[in-house]
């Protein structure tokens, strides 16, 4: 599958301490649209269970969890267990590699039904995950606004994810942002979210 021809580099949206690189739309309309389709049912989709302060919390947003073998993947106080690949993430993920020039052992899913499900700030840097490893945002369907904070300055930046894009965090990122979803209103249609990344086998 050969969708990028050129993918340019891009500037760092960051002003200091990390790097993340937004590549703009990176997979023409129609075929992101296929992806979309596909994501939705060829995906074994689940809400998302977490432990927020000491109680079990169900979210309205859905959630699947990916990877070359049977990975355990631990946030919010909850563990998951990778599936293995299926045939449209094993092509997105070539695809994210071949743009990013990273490798990438596992994708964490997410299915935001309106922009009324959104992600509260945090930063991806559970034990798990290679230290300063690249993680590759691949966005289908509706735009949503990508958020970032600096947590000491708190300064923001923000980007639109667009459908059929990509943005690679990298580096330091982690350790000195945070990164949100904020909530849309207006966005009524959904948005599926692939984050590829890179875990620390044991």
């Amino acid at each position: 599958m050969d969708l990028f021809d050129h993918i340019a580099p891009q500037e760092n949206l960051l002003p200091r301490d990390g790097d993340v690189r937004y590549h703009g739309v990176v997979i023409g309309q129609s075929q992101a649209d296929r992806f979309f389709e596909r994501l939705l049912v060829e995906i074994a989709w689940a809400h998302d269970e977490l432990v927020m302060f000491g109680r079990p919390v169900i979210t309205r947003r859905k959630v699947a969890w990916y990877g070359n073998r049977p990975f355990a993947y631990t946030y919010s106080r909850a563990t998951k267990q990778a599936q293995p690949w299926v045939p449209v993430l094993a092509d997105l993920k070539e695809l994210a590699e071949r743009c990013s020039g990273e490798r990438y052992n596992t994708c964490l899913l997410n299915l935001y039904h309106s922009g009324e499900e959104a992600m509260g700030w945090h930063s991806d840097a559970e034990g798990d995950l290679k230290k300063q490893g690249a993680i590759a945002s691949l966005s289908f369907g509706a735009p949503r606004r990508f958020a970032f904070r600096h947590k000491q300055s708190k300064e923001q930046v923000k980007v639109m994810l667009e459908h059929g894009s990509l943005l690679v965090m990298k580096g330091v990122t982690q350790s000195f942002w945070q990164h949100a979803l904020p909530t849309m209103k207006t966005v009524r249609s959904p948005r599926i979210n692939l984050t590829f990344r890179t875990i620390v086998a044991s």
